[in-house]
C-alpha cells in the first residue's frame, strides 16, 4: 500500500483543495465499476482469468476508463463542494468521496490515470484486494456506499451502512455535473415500509384504513 500511495502522490495534481477532516464530511464511497465504464474488463476477468485481466490493464493503463453511471454524480457533488468552499472558506462539512475498487495496486494505475485525466477530486483510495469492503467502509465513517455488486450493497445495508446499486444505463443519458439532484425512495428507505407491508399482507381497502387511524403518527426511520 506505501508503495502504491507514493506513486499515486507522484501522479496527483499538486494544486488541489484540502480535504476535510472525516468525522466533519458527508463520506460516499463509490465503486470503480460505479464510477467508470468497466465491462470490457470484467469480460476479461470472466472469461480468461485474473492473469489476463491484470496483463490487460497494464497494457491500456494510460488510456482512461470511460465515464460509468455514477460519474455525473461524482461530478455534481464536486460542483457543490465548490460551490460550498467559495461561501464557506473554513467550513469542513463537504462531501468527500472514496474509491472502492476489488482490484490489486498493479491495476490501480489505470484508475489513477483515469481520475487525473478527468480532473476528479477523489483523495482516498481503497483497494480491497477481493476483500468485503464493509471494515473498510465502516472505517472510513461512510454515510452512503454505491456499487454495482448488489450482494455488496446488501451486506452494507445489513451492517447499518446506507448503500444502493448503480445499473449500467441501457442508453446514454443527458445528465447535469454541475447541479445536484437526489430522489430518495420514500418507502424503506427514507422511512420504515411499514405500510408497504401491510398492502401486501391485506391489500388497499386495509392500507387506506390503517394510514386513515394513523395519520397524524410518524413513519419510523
Amino acid at each position: 500500500w506505501d508503495e502504491a500511495k507514493a506513486f499515486y502522490d507522484s501522479l496527483a495534481p499538486k494544486k488541489k483543495p484540502k480535504s476535510p477532516k472525516p468525522q466533519n464530511a458527508i463520506t460516499i464511497a463509490v465503486s470503480s465499476r460505479a464510477l467508470f465504464r468497466m465491462e470490457e474488463e470484467q469480460r476479461i476477468y470472466t472469461e480468461q482469468g485474473v492473469e489476463a485481466y491484470v496483463k490487460y490493464q497494464l497494457e491500456h493503463e494510460n488510456e482512461p476508463f470511460l465515464p460509468g453511471a455514477a460519474f455525473p454524480f461524482v461530478k455534481a457533488l464536486e460542483a457543490v463542494n465548490a460551490q460550498l468552499r467559495e461561501l464557506y472558506p473554513d467550513s469542513e462539512e463537504l462531501f468527500d468521496i472514496v474509491l472502492m475498487t476489488n482490484n490489486h495496486a498493479q491495476v490501480g494505475v489505470r484508475l489513477i490515470n483515469s481520475i487525473n485525466h478527468y480532473d476528479l477530486f477523489i483523495e482516498r483510495f481503497c483497494m480491497t484486494g477481493g476483500n468485503s469492503p464493509i471494515g473498510y467502509l465502516k472505517a472510513y465513517h461512510t454515510n452512503l456506499y454505491l456499487s454495482s455488486d448488489a450482494e455488496k450493497v446488501s451486506g452494507a445495508i445489513e451492517e447499518g451502512i446506507a448503500a444502493a446499486t448503480i445499473f449500467s444505463p441501457s442508453r446514454d443519458l443527458e445528465v447535469s455535473e454541475k447541479q445536484l439532484r437526489v430522489a430518495f425512495d420514500g418507502d424503506a428507505v427514507l422511512f420504515s415500509d411499514e405500510s408497504e407491508q401491510i398492502v401486501k399482507a391485506h391489500g388497499l381497502d386495509t392500507f387506506f384504513e390503517h394510514e386513515k387511524a394513523h395519520e397524524n403518527k410518524p413513519l419510523a426511520q
